[in-house]
């Protein structure tokens, strides 16, 4: 059975991603798109896995066997640039990659995206899911091969001030994690007279053993490399590099909630722009201080990219960010865009002759340091379900000896407190566990309300 989670269908590469369910998967979406555009274009992309260019052939193949034009890309494409191409042209109406994103290396995926180079939504995923047939079509369709990425490069590179990254002869370490933006940051800002250190670019004998998420512990290799080699950053995307990680020039990780809050304050003061600024609920502090601070109003939205994007969808939003990593900038993109996140990085350093370590301690100093920390309580399936029932009616009156000023059940349950720290207990929709996230002025504050959660999501609703 195929059933779509928060970003599309993931499966095993040795389990359910099988020939047989991308083709059923693939029907589905064609058949649906079909109804809506009769002939319309589809833009078909995928990463650097294993048999990935493979099954986007297929799937174009198959949507095109629905009569709809369908233009596979002829190397691996970032998940950004199929959105970008969608929004780009008048006569596409979808775009389809075929990637294991942040997903460990032995999964691989479907992700969808819609007219505009919109994130797939909720209605659409329920429409295209329940047109899923049992068994695979048998039509086919001619297909065309084009180069869409490097287009794609070419637009991010025009956004920034080349001439200045020029002048600030920067040193940077890039890490694609073996995914489908390698070569491509690490030229584009070659490109703009950067030196550039690219790691994880080429497959090896470890290819195998990396996780593409850009988060610890898996950016390790990069922060080492960092530190050898003198460089002011290191620059991480995910597999289908819609999501960034950064470090800083002592090799330690910057979160993307400090991403976040400089990109706010650089497209402000550099590049002029205005609008709100749009986290989800488990988005540190940090970028909402920064945003009101520059007089930007602050939404704040369920986990989720897809809610982010609906804000965007609406206009006047500036920037939207969550704390897994992905940043969209509606004045440039259409959706996420890890490398777009990355070269604005660049330019930020450049325009102001700091590292990012010094910008994120300059942030630190004005608005304050705080702790985050998420835990993934895994539990019987049973326990979750109970949790979720009796969520809406779960208000504490106080938790790890503190009392909660603002209780929220927008999405699971949030408990805010009068120094600003917070307390996130939320049931993963794809797995079985319940995330526990918390933020407090230190580490030991952190950390209790973090015990106090996990017994909370336990069935302790004394506390």
């Amino acid at each position: 059975m195929i059933t779509f989670g928060t970003d599309g269908w993931r499966a095993r590469l040795d389990g359910d991603f099988t020939d047989e369910n991308l083709i059923r998967l693939a029907d589905a979406a064609g058949a649906w798109w079909a109804r809506q555009a009769p002939g319309a274009l589809i833009y078909v992309g995928y990463d650097t896995r294993p048999g990935a260019e493979r099954f986007a052939v297929l799937a174009g193949e198959v949507l095109a066997g629905h009569g709809l034009v369908a233009k596979v890309s002829d190397r691996p494409a970032p998940m950004p640039a199929v959105s970008w191409a969608v929004a780009r042209d008048v006569r596409a109406i979808g775009g389809f990659e075929v990637t294991g994103s942040h997903n460990p290396p032995d999964y691989l995926g479907v992700k969808l995206c819609l007219a505009g180079g919109a994130t797939l939504t909720q209605d659409a995923a329920d429409a295209i899911e329940a047109g899923i047939d049992a068994d695979p079509t048998e039509a086919r369709g001619p297909i065309e091969r084009k180069n869409f990425v490097i287009p794609y490069m070419d637009h991010l590179c025009e956004i920034v001030d080349g001439d200045a990254i020029a002048r600030a002869r920067l040193r940077v370490v890039c890490d694609p994690l073996y995914g489908a933006a390698r070569g491509l940051v690490a030229d584009a800002l070659g490109a703009l007279g950067v030196e550039v250190v690219e790691i994880h670019g080429h497959d090896d004998a470890d290819t195998p053993d990396i996780h593409p998420d850009p988060i610890e512990p898996w950016i390790d290799d990069c922060e080492q490399a960092v530190v050898a080699h003198g460089a002011c950053a290191g620059l991480i995307t995910d597999g289908d590099a819609d999501r960034a990680g950064a470090v800083d020039e002592r090799g330690r990780c910057v979160s993307p909630a400090h991403l976040i809050a400089l990109l706010t304050e650089h497209l402000v003061q550099h590049h002029g722009l205005s609008g709100r600024v749009v986290v989800n609920q488990s988005t540190p502090v940090i970028a909402r201080r920064v945003a009101q601070d520059l007089g930007c109003r602050v939404n704040v939205k369920p986990v989720g990219f897809k809610h982010i994007y609906e804000e965007m969808r609406k206009g006047d939003v500036l920037i939207g960010g969550e704390e897994a990593g992905g940043i969209g900038i509606p004045a440039y993109s259409p959706e996420r865009d890890g490398i777009l996140t990355l070269i604005l990085i660049c330019e930020l350093m450049a325009k102001t002759g700091k590292t990012l370590g010094v910008l994120v301690g300059e942030l630190t100093e004005r608005f304050g340091a705080t702790s985050y920390a998420r835990r993934d309580l895994r539990l019987e399936n049973e326990v979750i379900e109970a949790f979720r029932t009796m969520l809406p009616g779960v208000n504490p009156h106080e938790v790890a000896g503190r009392e909660p000023v603002r209780v929220s059940h927008m999405d699971g349950l949030r408990l805010e407190f009068a120094d600003e720290s917070w307390l996130l207990l939320r049931p993963s929709g794809t797995e079985p566990v319940v995330r526990v996230c918390a933020e407090a002025p230190t580490v030991e504050m952190r950390d209790a309300l973090l015990d106090a959660g996990c017994e909370l999501a336990r069935g302790d609703f004394a506390l």
